[in-house]
């Protein structure tokens, strides 16, 4: 399977979900790796945010993908296919920070405090702050890694990947009104920290 992808398939991966089904059902390499070239950033950018580092979020992006050929049948196409792959990208991170929560009892302890999150590998700027171009977007950016990661998964879900609320549900697992309530939650403590922290 090669990384890059035609273009005219393109419209098979942005198009019909029942296409990507069949696809995935037959393990059409085109189209496994369209879907690659479409959604690698996007899945690397979303598992960043979950695990706190970049190098564990390539692995488990690639780890997804081999999910994605194993499981591929059982996407049957009635929703979009975001909402599938991320869901399934979600679980192995879940997975990835369980492991390391034990690996971390066994040594010293979480380094930084954070519940479920590892702690970066530098100083380097996170995600946020890479994307950031202005002064405010760079503040915007050191308090969204403040945030609880309940609430600031389900703002990078909803914002920056621009998945509805029900989707955004399926992805995490919980009711809608939950995830409706977290991104309420997210925006309300940015927006105190935004206006008391001036």
């Amino acid at each position: 399977m090669c990384i890059g992808y035609d273009t005219a398939l393109a419209g098979r991966v942005d198009g019909d979900s029942k296409q990507i089904a069949q696809g995935l059902r037959g393990r059409d390499e085109e189209l496994i790796d369209a879907l690659v070239g479409s959604y690698q950033a996007r899945l690397i950018r979303y598992l960043t945010f979950l695990l706190g580092r970049r190098e564990m979020a390539e692995d488990v992006a690639q780890e997804t993908w081999l999910r994605v050929l194993e499981r591929g049948h059982t996407y049957d196409g009635r929703s979009r296919f975001e909402p599938w792959l991320f869901a399934i990208a979600r679980n192995l991170a879940v997975d990835r920070l369980r492991q390391r929560r034990v690996l971390s009892f066994e040594s010293d302890g979480e380094a930084d405090g954070r519940a479920g999150v590892a702690p970066p590998v530098s100083d380097a700027p996170s995600p946020f702050t890479q994307a950031a171009r202005t002064e405010d977007a760079q503040r915007l950016a050191r308090l969204l890694d403040t945030l609880d990661p309940q609430y600031r998964e389900a703002l990078a879900l909803r914002f920056l990947e621009e998945l509805s609320l029900e989707e955004v549900s399926t992805v995490v697992g919980a009711p809608v009104s939950t995830v409706a309530s977290r991104i309420y939650r997210g925006l309300s403590a940015l927006r105190s920290q935004l206006n008391g922290g001036k």
